[in-house]
């Protein structure tokens, strides 16, 4: 055996240095430690943190004032980009407030749902029907107003209606998609031969056709839009 290698020194292990507070590592890992809990603190508080918004004590309807009377404030947690598309109930409403389109009842409030009255292009009109209403016509509903023109008797005097060969008495759409604002339905003695009426919201284009027609000798009804377009 070569007794050289006997003679080589044996090689010490290197002893691990305690870190000490100026090593950069620690203090780049004390930087990280404390920005995760800055930041988990602050998820945290952000979560819990409302803001005051105004919801719908009951269905707005267009050209309706509102008041706070409709309204009562809720307690909402929303990112701030969100909030502003809602009415802030940390400001009082305008006098003159109207609600410019439909808001269901419980409802948060668009902002973008209030205005003033020249900022409504409706105009209300009181629609008579000749047979009750469907119960889906309610306050806020999407209803079709139809006129059924009553045939004039024949010339012969039999007391029978004169037949239409052009179809210039059937049944006519006078406003589609229009608002219901009001029901006034009979109730009690006067149930049986009174008749509702039905207060619709319509565009100034399609007051003339509506008003020519409850002035005309015929029928008027009133149907609901199905699905979520009539809601």
């Amino acid at each position: 055996m070569d007794t050289a290698l006997l003679d080589l020194p044996a090689p010490t292990a290197a002893r691990l240095r305690r870190p000490g507070w100026r090593d950069p590592r620690l203090l780049a890992g004390v930087v990280l430690v404390a920005a995760a809990v800055a930041l988990g603190a602050w998820a945290v508080r952000s979560a819990q943190e409302t803001v005051p918004v105004y919801a719908t004590r009951g269905v707005l309807v267009p050209g309706a004032a509102v008041g706070s009377d409709d309204l009562v404030v809720v307690e909402v947690r929303l990112p701030d980009l969100a909030s502003a598309e809602y009415v802030s109930a940390a400001r009082p409403l305008p006098e003159d407030a109207v609600a410019l389109r439909t808001v269901g009842a419980g409802e948060l409030v668009p902002a973008d749902a209030l205005g003033s009255a020249a900022d409504v292009a409706l105009r209300p009109v009181a629609v008579p029907v000749r047979s009750a209403p469907s119960d889906d016509v309610v306050p806020g509903a999407v209803v079709d107003v139809w006129f059924t023109p009553k045939p004039p008797m024949s010339s012969s005097g039999d007391g029978k209606e004169a037949k239409d060969d052009k179809g210039a008495f059937a049944p006519r759409t006078l406003a589609a998609g229009v608002t219901v604002a009001e029901v006034n339905r009979p109730d009690g003695t006067f149930a049986a031969s009174g008749s509702a009426v039905v207060h619709v919201l319509v565009p100034q284009d399609a007051l003339a056709p509506l008003l020519a027609a409850l002035s005309a000798d015929g029928a008027i009804d009133v149907l609901p839009v199905p699905g979520p377009a009539g809601r």
